[in-house]
């Protein structure tokens, strides 16, 4: 995606993450979103939704959902899975908690796409009937086929990699 595109639509959801009891002796927690709240809660950042069992909900804060009709293809693929996903990126944060929402998305690519930094926890988290709802109303509005074509390959040109003279004569 450029950075010159801007989303046709964004719609506000809010992050829910576990932190619960590693079993290890080099970390205490594991981190991980659960789930995304259609809108964004009247609740601030990290407040404590639930304690349980050793595992601890927190709201961890508002995110957008952002659309584009150049990506609707990979929206339809999502929904059609069968387990339509929304992925949730938290980056490492030097703050009073631990990570902070770095982004959501309903593209299956961007969210793969957001696992090449190793220090990013993404998760793939149920889409709300809600989102599910927007997203294919913005896919039947939006969506255009495009025809796959496949690129020819050019043969080489042995000719191009022949020796040539220096265009003064010499060599």
């Amino acid at each position: 995606m450029s950075p010159a595109a801007r989303p046709l639509l964004s719609i506000a959801v809010g992050v829910v993450v576990e932190r619960g009891k590693a079993d290890s002796p080099w970390v205490d927690f594991v981190w991980r979103a659960i789930a995304v709240l259609p809108d964004e809660p009247d609740t601030r950042p990290w407040a404590v939704l639930r304690e349980q069992d050793g595992s601890t909900l927190f709201y961890a804060g508002r995110a957008t959902v952002d659309l584009y009709p150049s990506e609707t293809a990979r929206y339809r693929y999502n929904l059609a899975s069968g387990n339509p996903s929304i992925w949730t990126v938290l980056s490492p944060s030097e703050g009073a908690w631990p990570y902070a929402v770095a982004a959501v998305t309903a593209d299956p690519a961007e969210g793969e796409g957001f696992t090449e930094a190793a220090d990013n926890l993404v998760e793939a988290v149920p889409m709300p009937e809600v989102l599910r709802e927007a997203i294919e109303s913005f896919v039947a509005e939006h969506h255009v086929e495009r025809e796959f074509v496949k690129r020819k390959r050019r043969r080489a040109d042995p000719e191009a990699l022949a020796r040539r003279e220096h265009e003064g004569g010499h060599e």
